[in-house]
């Protein structure tokens, strides 16, 4: 069976090939490893949701990083309020010329480009309940295993 959210997302992506969230998203997730939280780009945590990053923390803490290139990117953003229900932190990665007061308040935030991150603020803390942790952590943990998978054996199933 494949990840949730395709085959595509566990395809190691060539940096002059990808698009301006895809650099947003390598940047987020290098700075997120250093600071010992395991990454994952284009995760669903529940039917019709995907977010641009999910992540992991040591402690099983859930980070969601939604990556914005430009203001019309951010605008035709509507589904942005719909994970908030599905992480303990919820924060922005932007490129340093965005516009960032047009961001909501109440997140995080990290400046970003494909080769690494500085995060700004880390947000608000909002747990989530036990069983809701404990089903994203199955989901992340599966996904993940799916997606090395797919690594080792292309032609697998």
């Amino acid at each position: 069976m494949l990840p949730a959210s395709g085959p595509a997302a566990a395809v190691p992506l060539d940096p002059a090939r990808m698009s301006p969230g895809q650099r947003i998203a390598r940047g987020v997730c290098r700075e997120l490893a250093a600071r010992g939280l395991a990454c994952l780009t284009e995760m669903v945590p529940a039917p019709g949701l995907r977010v641009d990053v999910m992540a992991l923390g040591p402690r099983g803490e859930i980070w969601i990083v939604e990556c914005k290139s430009s203001r019309a990117d951010f605008t035709a953003d509507h589904k942005w309020r719909g994970y908030l229900a599905w992480c303990d932190r919820f924060l922005w990665a932007v490129p340093p010329d965005f516009p960032r007061e047009i961001l909501p308040e109440g997140a995080g935030l990290m400046l970003t480009d494909a080769h690494g991150a500085e995060l700004l603020s880390e947000g608000p803390r909002d747990p989530l309940a036990p069983a809701r942790r404990r089903a994203l952590s199955l989901n992340f943990a599966r996904t993940a295993a799916q997606r090395l998978h797919l690594l080792r054996d292309p032609g697998g199933s």
